[in-house]
């Protein structure tokens, strides 16, 4: 029978608040015990159940929502909200690309054509003529602030020239010589620059199969047979999350779920075993097991911007051009019905038209908003850059115990907080390191002498469970045989 078939008629005839071991399932339902038992493997994996494991070494599953998905409203809200935020950050984001072709470089050249304007129109005997509307100083400092940076852009002896940039042009032989080089790689649009530049570099898009892979390996590596430690240690999950997986990935890889004399849980997946990657076909290669969560760490927290300081700098100067021309205009009434009458040949009185909008607020608004986004996100970095150290923090934490689960070592309070510090370089709080030390199954335990240990019964039973799963695991269980019909062989 489909499992999904077997677990729908164990949802309609049990009662998922109570405990069942896989005969109860069958006698309550009149399955078969496969059935059964593939059947709470699928309600496990919809309705995230748990296992408990007697004395005797019997399953027990649980559901502590029953067959209710209480989940399902807070996950909804926040995929809501993530999709509202992607909505959001993508109507920014073309907001901002329109403003690079409206207002960056369409306001920049208007003010320039307007800045000239002026200046020409200051220059006739008729001072009526740019009567209020003052143009000679700001036209001054705007066409030395151009000389100069046209001068130490393109004069072949300055630092900042492009030629000495490119290694081509002026400078001679020997300049060109060593001159450095440009960069190879595709030049990232202007466009593209100014949305790093208030929203940051684009994030990578997450592989969904990434885990599973790990997990994969790590079982391939394990002989078939892995535990939660062995899934924690490849993924870094927590362990509420390392234990639905694990029941999905029986159902998708053939696997089985089994208990030691001592109550160790373990998950067998022989299937996965089988490989070609040996030498020759009857020989199966050991394949090496994946890096651990704690050498990769967590994701590196991207870079403010992504772009180089002269492309950040740039942007940042024509903002503020615009920013600092919407305020001029609006202090000197700079309205469109003013600057009709900057070419009339027979000068007109200046009244007062009003507020500019087109020329002043606008651009004075937009491009102040625009400088919020980076101020707001160089703001919230910090908090960023704490989340991930204690990421960072999280990781040691899981090492240290799992290690010395493995090696039979205590685990204490010190040992913790060492490891925290170590991934963080500041001492964590005691109760930060508890609550990580509780949710990874640690209870306190008193020694004779006085001290206190943490101990963590499930993962310590099942390390030896594991252990002895793979010892007795049969080599003949990845090996292909011998190949007796190849295609490729004529």
């Amino acid at each position: 029978m489909d499992p999904a078939k077997a677990g729908e008629t164990l949802r309609a005839q049990v009662d998922g608040r109570s405990p069942m071991t896989v005969a109860d399932a069958a006698a309550k339902t009149g399955l078969a015990l496969r059935d059964a038992e593939s059947g709470l493997k699928w309600l496990s994996t919809e309705y995230r159940g748990q296992l408990r494991v007697t004395a005797e070494g019997q399953l027990v599953h649980l559901f502590p929502s029953g067959f209710t998905k209480p989940w399902e409203g807070r996950d909804a809200r926040r995929r809501v909200m993530k999709a509202f935020g992607r909505g959001l950050m993508g109507v920014l984001r073309f907001v901002v690309r329109a403003w690079v072709a409206i207002v960056l470089v369409g306001y920049a050249a208007i003010f320039v054509a307007l800045i000239l304007a002026m200046t020409f129109a200051r220059q006739g005997n008729d001072s009526r003529r740019s009567d209020g509307l003052p143009g000679g100083v700001l036209a001054y400092a705007f066409f030395r602030v151009l000389g100069d940076a046209l001068f130490w852009t393109f004069h072949p002896w300055s630092p900042f020239s492009v030629y000495s940039a490119s290694g081509w042009g002026g400078g001679g032989y020997e300049a060109r010589r060593f001159a450095p080089r440009r960069a190879e790689g595709p030049r990232v649009p202007l466009y593209e620059r100014v949305n790093r530049f208030f929203f940051g570099p684009p994030a990578p898009p997450d592989d969904p199969l990434e885990t599973p892979r790990r997990v994969l390996a790590a079982i391939r590596a394990g002989k078939g047979r892995i535990g939660l430690a062995d899934v924690m240690r490849a993924t870094g999950l927590p362990r509420e999350e390392a234990d639905p997986m694990m029941a999905r990935l029986m159902l998708d890889y053939d696997g089985e779920v089994g208990v030691s004399e001592d109550g160790g849980i373990f998950y067998s997946f022989p299937a996965l075993r089988k490989t070609a990657e040996g030498t020759d076909a009857s020989r199966a290669s050991v394949p090496a097991p994946p890096p651990a969560a704690w050498d990769r760490g967590p994701k590196p927290l991207p870079p403010l911007t992504g772009n180089s300081a002269g492309a950040n700098v740039g942007i940042a100067a024509l903002n503020a051009f615009n920013l600092f021309m919407g305020f001029w205009a609006i202090g000197n009434g700079l309205t469109l019905e003013r600057v009709t009458h900057l070419f009339d040949r027979v000068p007109q009185p200046v009244f007062d038209t009003g507020v500019p909008i087109a020329l002043g607020v606008v651009p004075l608004v937009f491009s102040a908003l625009l400088f919020v986004v980076p101020i707001g996100r160089a703001v919230a970095r910090p908090f960023r850059r704490r989340e991930e150290a204690e990421e960072r923090g999280r990781l040691a934490v899981l090492r240290a115990v799992l290690e010395r689960v493995r090696s039979k070592q205590p685990m204490t309070d010190g040992v913790a907080a060492s490891a925290w510090q170590g991934a963080t370089g500041k001492p964590a709080e005691p109760k930060r390191l508890d609550r990580e030390l509780i949710a990874l199954g640690g209870d306190i335990a008193i020694e004779p002498t006085g001290e206190t240990r943490w101990r963590f019964a499930d993962l310590e039973t099942e390390a030896a469970a594991v252990a002895a799963e793979r010892d007795a695991a049969a080599e003949e269980e990845a090996r292909l045989g011998e190949v007796v019909y190849a295609t490729d062989e004529r």
